[in-house]
């Protein structure tokens, strides 16, 4: 049975830059650990905006332009993306929290080869991390999701919590490391 580590927005503007925090900096090592240790399918997520960010709902509601297309904060970690390179895994740019494409390319492949578990680390736990674990414990309700707590980093640390607890009562498995 297939594994999947499902790598969320561990992109510049999030670790260090525009929206960057101390707790995201701290993490990207765990996170870069993980993914060399993996044994199975990496795929990213990335964060994916227009120039014209402003003017969306998000923008509105989080006025910070950050991870437009092209520039270097929507890059991801340079450790993470010469892994992707090398590796030549799938990145999915998404254009809001969670990737409804990531939700429906697992679908399909677990009709094709049924997926053992999918676990999620990166940025941020209260908004994309909860997102797309949602997403795909809708979509794959037997699947087993997993999140790593300790390569995880939310907007605060009482959000990061807060996030992983409610990821709890939907059935998500919460792992501390």
């Amino acid at each position: 049975m297939n594994r999947y580590l499902i790598v969320v927005d561990m992109q510049k503007d999030f670790i260090d830059g525009a929206l960057g925090t101390r707790e995201a900096v701290a993490i990207l090592p765990a996170v870069e650990e993980a993914v060399r240790a993996f044994e199975g399918t990496v795929l990213f997520t990335r964060d994916t905006h227009t120039p014209a960010y402003l003017d969306t709902q998000e923008g509105r509601n989080l006025p910070v332009v950050h991870c437009v297309r092209g520039t270097e904060g929507w890059q991801l970690a340079p450790g993470l993306q010469a892994f992707a390179d090398a590796r030549g895994c799938r990145i999915f740019d998404k254009p809001t929290f969670g990737s409804v494409e990531l939700a429906l390319f697992l679908a399909e492949s677990h009709r094709a080869s049924p997926i053992a578990d999918i676990t999620l680390v990166g940025l941020c736990t209260d908004i994309c991390v909860i997102s797309n674990a949602l997403l795909l414990k809708a979509a794959l309700p037997e699947v087993p999701i997993h999140v790593r707590a300790g390569c995880c980093a939310g907007v605060t640390p009482e959000s990061h919590a807060n996030a992983l607890r409610a990821m709890e009562m939907c059935q998500i498995l919460v792992e501390e490391s």
